[in-house]
């Protein structure tokens, strides 16, 4: 993906997260904010420390990123995903699977 959907900027995951639209599922916490003003989505990831070293936490962001890049999101939406300690044992295809599921229930995907 290129560099122009994610979102660096420490001020603006706070503004993410100050928007108090969130969503969670126990494994995954997902934040939206509606962002007019960009014609795509923006997205951050976040993995704890407690997760595991950061080869494990790499290969999370990896995943997630994967799994982000083959969905089709709405437009104007910021999102932060912060992963849980609990989905350290999951396969690629279990964290598919939640990911999703929080993405609909977030409403955030096209269609």
């Amino acid at each position: 993906m290129k560099k122009a959907y994610h979102v660096k900027k420490s001020a603006e995951i706070e503004a993410i997260m100050k928007n108090k639209s969130s969503f969670s599922d126990g494994y995954f916490v997902l934040y939206k904010m509606d962002h007019l003003g960009l014609d795509h989505f923006r997205y951050a990831i976040s993995v704890p420390k407690k997760y595991g070293t950061a080869v494990k936490r790499n290969l999370m962001k990896r995943r997630i990123r994967e799994i982000i890049k083959v969905n089709a999101f709405n437009d104007n939406i910021d999102f932060f995903i912060i992963t849980k300690v609990k989905t350290k044992d999951f396969s690629f295809e279990e964290i598919k699977i939640a990911l999703e599921k929080l993405f609909a229930r977030a409403k955030i995907l096209k269609g």
